[in-house]
Formats: structure tokens, sequence, C-alpha cells
């Protein structure tokens, strides 16, 4: 089981973690980038690359389990695909991080204030979410926040996608 694991996790942490990297080393800062366009590019490439928890759970029930799996097996199979991609994932964010000259907290900041004003919010109130989005930037710098909240923008993805998979592979023996 856990040869099947670390492969197509490490597999899907790949397919995840490359990406995301080749694309925040190459984006300026001043880019304007389209930040809907790049959530919903990261969570296309999640779901492709947690595609690999389907044929992980495959691979363990036909090749190890000889064609029998019951659901709960093909989900711990699944959740432990989706925990070795989350830290490549977590990884691969540290990395991008790292070489790019984006800064993900000055820019989410900047939204959080750019969005009070833009729906008309009062000087008290963008002087509230200034300050909420300071201690952002302040918490976010902490790795012990970041992490495990890097983390979790893939662990949900994968959760489903494991108890999809475990649902549609589970197979009982035949007698």
């Amino acid at each position: 089981m856990l040869k099947i694991i670390a492969i197509f996790g490490t597999i899907a942490g790949l397919i995840v973690a490359v990406p995301m990297i080749w694309f925040m080393a190459r984006v300026s800062p001043d880019a304007g980038i389209d930040a809907m366009g790049g959530y919903l590019r990261g969570y296309i490439i999640m779901l492709i690359a947690l595609s690999m928890v389907f044929v992980g759970i495959k691979q363990y029930r036909d090749r190890v389990l000889g064609g029998v799996i019951k659901f709960g097996t093909a989900f711990v199979v699944g959740l432990g695909i989706t925990a070795v991609a989350g830290v490549f994932y977590v990884v691969g964010w540290e990395i991008a991080s790292a070489v790019s000259d984006w800064d993900f907290a000055k820019a989410w900041s900047d939204s959080m204030v750019a969005g009070a004003r833009a729906r008309g919010a009062t000087p008290a109130e963008i002087e509230r979410v200034t300050a909420e989005a300071a201690e952002f930037g302040r918490t976010y710098a902490n790795p012990l926040f970041r992490i495990p909240m890097v983390f979790l923008e893939i662990f949900p993805v994968g959760i489903l996608v494991s108890l999809i998979s475990a649902a549609i592979l589970r197979k009982r023996p035949t007698t």
C-alpha cells in the first residue's frame, strides 16, 4: 500500500507543483494577474493531478488485492496519495514563492482593501480592512501558519476525489 501511495502521490505532486513553480517564476509582479483565472487554472491542475488518486486505488485493487477492495481501504489509499501530493504542493508553493518576485500576502492584502473600496466602504471600514490585511500579512509570514494553510488548499479537493474514487472502485469478492 505504501509503495502505491508513494508512487502515485509523487506523480500527483509533480503534476501540481511543477506548473505552479514554472508559472510563478515567469510572472512579473506587475503583470496584473487575473486572480479568478489563476484560481481556476490552479484547481483544474489540482484535479488533473488528483486523478492519480483514482489510478492509484485501481492499481492497488487490481495488482495487489486481486481485484477486490473495500471502500474504507480504497479511501485510505486515496487519502495517502492526497497527503503526499499535498506535501509536494506545499514544497512547490514555497519554491515558487522563493523564486518569484510575486508577494502573495501583499497581493491578497491589496485585493482586500481594493475590494472594500470598490463596494463603497466607509473610511472606517476601509481602515478596519486595511488593519486586517496588515495582520494577514504578518500572520502569513509565519511558516507555521502558511504551510498548513497552503496544504489546506489541495487536501479538501483530494478528500472529495478520494471519496468518489473509493465509491466507484470498491469491489466485494464474488462468492
